[in-house]
């Protein structure tokens, strides 16, 4: 039986006869069934009876730790239940995979589950809210509601003691399987206009439902047994959603949690959470003036201040020194393009959310830059090649544009304008592999020679809407493979994410805090190629297309700066650091002298500042340690009679004094073993 609460807070009861009707059937079909074999990977096996269900007959296999740590199982590669009944499965032989809080997809069922009694928590507590959609999240959940007042982090500490009183009661996740006419009579009897608009578009006869106490819920689930299992979660933060990411739609209120299988790994999660905080590449690109956003130029548009410029040209140049090294050549592109030339590229077509709308010049319409290939093509086309020409290597940092919401911008992570350091590869089939190794080889270097040595590589496969013969896919994903195999990577198979054009790899980068960041993509393109009607004379004389690899290191450079300030917290390295010292006198007397030194490091190709202000000592230190710099050298008295600098780091230790030669000394040792220890050449 199925209970809602109606307006006046009593419980009525709902579908009482179609349910004993269901249960009737369901018993007698059990009974006529024989015993159903269950049974483990490891080999043992037992026999149950079909009104048995799952976690019952669990229990005849295994007992303890291992049946108590155990939330779900797997059966035939789907998750369900403990309490499934065995019959439902329609199965005479069952081979049950445990799966504990501690494995991934035990961790999304608890954190899926957490999501529930979070609404139950919610209704209980508030009364008149319609509740939408709750998943799992990576590290927690969040749950969606229309309420007409607004939620406050306020409200946080009474619903979570709300939750903690369910998860200790260890109200149970009952499941049940009901027709989509009784679902739909039941929420339209609840006022629950969001279940009711998933209900209409799902075409099963039949949907489940879960209920903890008085909540119900539609959901495939599958759930935790009972609420019990719900330790350690903490409420996160509140934000506005569009109910279905859909800006003519209601706007909800989410609320996120976090929700790990004990409290240790939670307090680790928290732990790691205030240091996410104290990162944010946001406020550390204020407060050490790398680039702002201002509304009167728009929103997405960075704007990149001297501090952040520098650092953004260190950036560029070094990637520029490492593209000519590894035979690339570089190249620029207009900002804007005849519309013409997207519709052939079928950006038009494929692109044209993300894209601004068309300008007219001279009657013509023309299109600001999504995109880089394009351009590349077009300068490809300005020639005839031969296959003596192969590899072409073509390089652009490249600025292009594209729309994004106003809600899912944030700082340089998501933006509407950014550089893409792009590059295209047009090579001959028998190079394809040879250049996709080169590819990775560089991509690794660079980033490990800007400290991100951890990632996590996919090799994604061809989607079911795609272009291109299947002979050539096989080819390109092959390619991809051994690539990844010779460079001795390992990876994980993404079947079906390629792009409608290609395989792709995408090398997702992990930052000091374990976080997981996508910058690095490798994609085969046999569509551009075949639209543009590119070719070269091959060996034989006759014409050929050529294979095209897209390739992006860094992704974007807003972004990948973004990345880096987080994971150095502002702090970089003194190769990367626009300012690698401040000069600080102690009284107006050494003045004279401190613009003598910083003139001279200036001419040695120092970045360096001078703070002559008459202010403290100490007061000037502490100010160049908030803002991440690398060396502070003082000068006094003693420090002019005997021509040096006294050298103090910002971690606040000392190096001896030194001359103004030998500090500039000391800064190019360091910055020529910080690149080589990373991975750069010297």
């Amino acid at each position: 039986m199925w209970r809602r609460l109606g307006a006046d807070g009593r419980g009525a009861v709902f579908g009482v006869g179609a349910a004993i009707a269901r249960l009737q059937k369901l018993a007698g079909r059990m009974n006529k069934m024989a015993e159903i074999t269950v049974g483990l990977k490891e080999g043992q096996r037992t026999q149950c009876a079909p009104t048995a269900t799952v976690g019952e007959a669990l229990a005849t296999l295994v007992s303890g730790k291992q049946r108590k740590q155990t939330l779900a199982v797997r059966i035939d590669g789907r998750l369900v239940d403990l309490t499934t009944p065995l019959a439902e499965l329609a199965m005479p032989e069952v081979e049950l995979e445990l799966v504990g809080a501690d494995a991934a997809d035990g961790l999304e069922i608890l954190r899926h589950s957490t999501a529930h009694i979070m609404a139950q928590a919610v209704r209980s507590l508030f009364g008149a809210v319609k509740v939408a959609i709750g998943p799992a999240i990576d590290n927690g959940f969040y749950y969606d509601f229309d309420r007409a007042e607004p939620f406050s982090t306020d409200d946080f500490e009474r619903i979570e003691a709300k939750m903690l009183e369910i998860a200790r009661t260890g109200q149970l996740f009952t499941r049940q399987v009901v027709s989509r006419q009784e679902a739909m009579a039941l929420f339209e009897q609840q006022g629950e206009t969001y279940k009711l608009e998933l209900l209409r578009e799902i075409e099963a006869e039949t949907v489940t439902l879960y209920q903890t106490g008085d909540f119900v819920d539609l959901c495939r689930g599958p759930h935790v047994p009972h609420a019990g299992w719900l330790q350690a979660f903490k409420l996160i933060k509140l934000a506005g959603a569009y109910w279905r990411g859909d800006e003519r739609n209601p706007m909800l209120q989410r609320i996120y949690g976090a929700a790990f299988a004990d409290k240790k790994a939670l307090a680790a999660y928290l732990h790691a959470l205030e240091e996410a905080k104290k990162r944010d590449h946001r406020k550390l690109g204020k407060e050490l003036a790398l680039f702002t956003v201002q509304d009167e130029v728009g929103p997405g548009l960075i704007l990149w201040q001297p501090k952040g410029a520098l650092l953004r040209k260190l950036i560029e140049d070094y990637w520029k020194e490492e593209h000519y090294r590894h035979d690339y050549e570089l190249l620029y592109t207009p900002h804007i393009a005849r519309l013409d030339m997207w519709k052939t590229s079928g950006h038009f077509d494929f692109y044209a959310e993300n894209m601004y709308a068309p300008m007219v010049i001279d009657e013509v319409q023309y299109q600001i830059k999504p995109m880089n290939c394009p351009f590349h093509i077009a300068i490809y086309k300005s020639s005839r090649r031969s296959y003596r020409d192969f590899p072409i290597r073509w390089c652009e940092l490249g600025t292009v544009y594209r729309y994004e919401r106003t809600g899912v911008l944030h700082g340089l992570l998501r933006v509407r304008g950014f550089t893409q350091d792009d590059a295209h590869i047009f090579c001959r089939p028998e190079q394809l592999e040879d250049e996709i190794f080169n590819i990775l080889d560089l991509n690794l270097h660079i980033l490990k020679t800007f400290g991100f040595d951890q990632y996590d590589v996919y090799l994604s496969t061809r989607p079911e809407k795609y272009v291109g013969s299947d002979e050539h896919w096989q080819q390109a994903t092959e390619a991809l493979k051994q690539a990844l195999e010779k460079k001795g990577l390992a990876y994980q198979i993404d079947p079906g994410e390629g792009v409608f054009y290609g395989p792709k790899i995408d090398i997702k980068i992990k930052d000091v805090l374990g976080r997981s960041w996508q910058c690095s993509t490798i994609q085969v393109d046999f569509n551009l190629p075949e639209r543009f009607q590119i070719g070269y004379t091959g060996e034989d004389g006759k014409e050929h297309q050529p294979i095209m690899i897209h390739r992006a290191l860094m992704g974007s450079l807003e972004r990948f700066i973004g990345v880096m300030i987080e994971h150095y917290a502002g702090a970089f390295p003194l190769w990367l650091a626009p300012v690698q010292a401040r000069l600080l006198n102690i009284t107006d007397s050494q003045a004279g002298f401190v613009e003598t030194a910083y003139r001279e490091m200036r001419a040695a190709g120092l970045r360096v500042e001078k703070d002559l202000r008459n202010e403290k000592l100490n007061y000037k230190i502490r100010e160049a340690q908030l803002v991440k710099i690398p060396y502070m050298l003082v000068i006094g008295d003693r420090e002019v009679e005997t021509a040096t600098v006294t050298v103090r780091r910002r971690d606040g230790s000392n190096l001896p004094a030194m001359s103004v030669a030998e500090f500039v000394a000391l800064v190019r040792q360091e910055c020529a073993a910080g690149r080589r220890l990373n991975g750069a050449a010297a």
